[in-house]
């Protein structure tokens, strides 16, 4: 009897109130996908970084006699700074264990040979032009600074590259776009949450002889608050599957079809991350139906 007059009382409230309901269905729906969307971004920026810092090298470059660098002097480096070089390197706290290996000029003209095979001009350079590197290995790619310090003054290197100089604007761009991801969606689940407040609240004032005769006969206070309580939660999870889709849809044709397919060289988010993402979507989602709701309705609980 009780289940049916909570049933009853549901779908009145459904049809009451139906515009307001697709309403917030459809912006919890958006905001929920929207905050999915970032979470993902956030995961895949983690997986980047994983993926490109642990294979960071530092490239130490040695002098040639055409070099320009500040410890070159128009002569090629000599042997007795190499091992100089190399002492620095290796007794560095940064370096990591065995993570110091040298390029010769022959090596790096057929490392150079083989990238532009297909150009012209690789009949224009000759192995003399090559220099000789030392490929450096960190312990910890965050801390590249101080080798870099330690060693690009030293006689003998001409230059020293880090690849991370190429990567943290990338990296800077991304986590800003995932800032910004993760800003929209929070002012678009507090909409939410207004939204559904205001909806429990018109549908309270509408029925509030209705509570407040059962209060007087002794109706408690989640019996009373059960039927708005399942209306926020219908519709808060209408709009969680509908946004949990739409993610799964996104990652299906955006990141499986097009972007593993043609970036092969990144690590791209999969099915493990946006389940994850759902779940967190789900109870966000039912987060805002419940706290809303018992909040809203408990002003009109009092005879």
């Amino acid at each position: 009897m009780r289940l049916n007059y909570i049933l009853s009382d549901l779908g009145i409230g459904l049809k009451r109130n139906l515009s307001m309901t697709i309403a917030v269905v459809v912006t919890i729906w958006v905001s929920l996908s929207l905050f999915g969307s970032a979470l993902l971004a956030r995961e895949q920026v983690d997986l980047m970084k994983g993926n490109w810092y642990d294979k960071i090298q530092i490239s130490v470059f040695l002098c040639t006699k055409d070099s320009g660098g500040r410890g070159c002097s128009g002569a090629e480096v000599t042997t007795e700074q190499k091992n100089r070089i190399k002492q620095v390197i290796e007794s560095s706290p940064d370096t990591a264990p065995e993570g110091v290996f040298g390029e010769t000029k022959k090596e790096a003209f057929d490392q150079f040979r083989k990238l532009y095979k297909d150009s012209p001009i690789v009949s224009t350079v000759t192995e003399d032009q090559m220099q000789e590197s030392f490929r450096v290995k960190l312990k910890d790619p965050q801390r590249y600074q101080n080798l870099v310090s330690a060693v690009a003054g030293l006689p003998g290197v001409d230059t020293v590259q880090d690849l991370r100089q190429y990567l943290d604007p990338l990296f800077k761009a991304l986590n800003g776009l995932q800032v910004g991801a993760l800003v929209a969606a929070g002012l678009l689940l507090v909409a939410a949450l207004m939204q559904i407040s205001n909806t429990i609240r018109l549908a309270a004032y509408a029925r509030r002889r209705e509570i407040g005769i059962m209060r007087l006969v002794g109706a408690s206070n989640f019996y009373i608050q059960l039927p708005f309580l399942l209306e926020a939660v219908l519709a808060a999870l209408i709009g969680a599957v509908l946004a949990c889709g739409t993610l799964w849809v996104g990652v299906y044709f955006v990141v499986m079809q097009r972007a593993q397919e043609t970036f092969r060289v990144w690590q791209w988010v999969g099915a493990s991350e946006t389940f994850q993402a759902t779940l967190i979507m789900v109870v966000v989602g039912l987060i805002l139906a419940v706290v809303p709701t018992f909040l809203t309705t408990r002003k009109y609980l009092k005879v």
